[in-house]
């Protein structure tokens, strides 16, 4: 028996509306809760491309960067073959998926730039961590980039087949750094400020390693979307701007902020689900961010009037570098076995 799934990228403050979301830790206030719909509409499992730049013109994209272009659909409906319970984050994760998308509300043309690997966009590096939201805007404005969209995030995610993961229609922890055994942080350690020569004084450094099970950027093969974008599931939970509309409840602050991805833990590591629950100015071990940037002679993308407009943030490198550090745990050497449902 199957479940059918209305999974629109507008979320709800503080949730997530899909079965493939969650928390990006047990320590998140986000839920999520599956939905079904008797929708018929047209069915699409692909997007348009646009025809490839003439000769000798100015690439659409800056080097390092993805140029996507096509049609996004906001609103896609699948059938969840295999679920899975997760009460620790009050939701439901998708397994398997039947090898079809149907799009339930009307497309959009698109074009954009979007990095291939998370900030800094090196293949090798280990990106920055207890990054707000504003930090990570000014950090993209400052290299002439911007956050990405939530819309854009979910395109270049699910790539031209439109797919629930970068790599395919089944969660895969061999495919992307994903649900590796939780390690409970503490928040006093985790926040404190080290000052440049504490050396074995040290309390954050100390804790961050301790807790750190991200991977270089890279690191996992398959873990790239049709587009040529990697990372993007699991690893570190990334910044957008959310150009959904949110219904009035829920804190003003995190209106505009949301977290894509899911970090390296047992979680929503899918492209459609979000969060939301969490205020632009929030810090944690496990939240990085990428850039995206408009496309040259391409029309500028517009959010809709009805979403939460972000503020303006002044161009600062506001992400320091981060060397991975030497006693980092890593990945853990067994993962979550999930409580398949059916």
């Amino acid at each position: 028996m199957t479940r059918r799934l209305a999974i629109a990228v507008l979320a709800l403050a503080g949730c997530e509306r899909s079965t493939t979301a969650s928390t990006g830790a047990s320590t998140s206030t986000s839920t999520s809760t599956s939905t079904s719909t008797s929708t018929s509409t047209s069915t699409s499992t692909s997007t348009s491309t646009s025809a490839p730049e003439p000769p000798g013109a100015e690439p659409p994209c800056p080097s390092g960067m993805h140029f996507v272009s096509g049609r996004f659909c906001p609103k896609v409906e699948r059938d969840c073959l295999r679920d899975e319970p997760n009460g620790a984050n009050h939701i439901t994760l998708c397994h398997s998926f039947a090898h079809e998308t149907r799009c339930v509300a009307p497309e959009e043309e698109r074009a954009f730039c979007i990095d291939e690997y998370e900030y800094p966009n090196e293949k090798g590096a280990h990106p920055p961590w207890m990054v707000s939201w504003a930090d990570a805007q000014a950090t993209c404005e400052s290299k002439g980039k911007r956050l990405c969209y939530e819309s854009e995030w979910t395109m270049a995610c699910e790539g031209p087949e439109r797919l629930p993961f970068p790599y395919g229609w089944d969660r895969d922890n061999t495919a992307c750094n994903i649900d590796n055994e939780y390690i409970a942080p503490s928040i006093e350690k985790m926040n404190a400020v080290d000052p440049p020569d504490a050396g074995d004084a040290a309390v954050q450094a100390p804790e961050l390693a301790r807790l750190d099970q991200s991977v270089p950027s890279g690191a996992f093969a398959r873990c790239v979307s049709g587009y040529g974008v990697r990372d993007m599931t699991g690893n570190f939970d990334e910044w957008v701007i959310n150009d959904q509309p949110i219904p009035a409840k829920g804190p003003e602050t995190g209106k505009y902020a949301a977290l894509k991805g899911g970090a390296w833990g047992h979680v929503r590591n899918a492209c459609r689900p979000l969060t939301t629950s969490h205020a632009p100015q929030w810090s944690y071990y496990f939240v990085s961010f990428r850039c995206c940037a408009d496309a040259r002679g391409h029309a500028a993308y517009t959010p809709p009037p009805s979403a939460f407009p972000a503020p303006s943030v002044a161009p600062a490198d506001k992400a320091p570098l981060v060397k991975a550090p030497k006693n980092a745990a890593g990945p853990s050497k067994t993962k979550v076995k999930p409580l398949i449902a059916r």
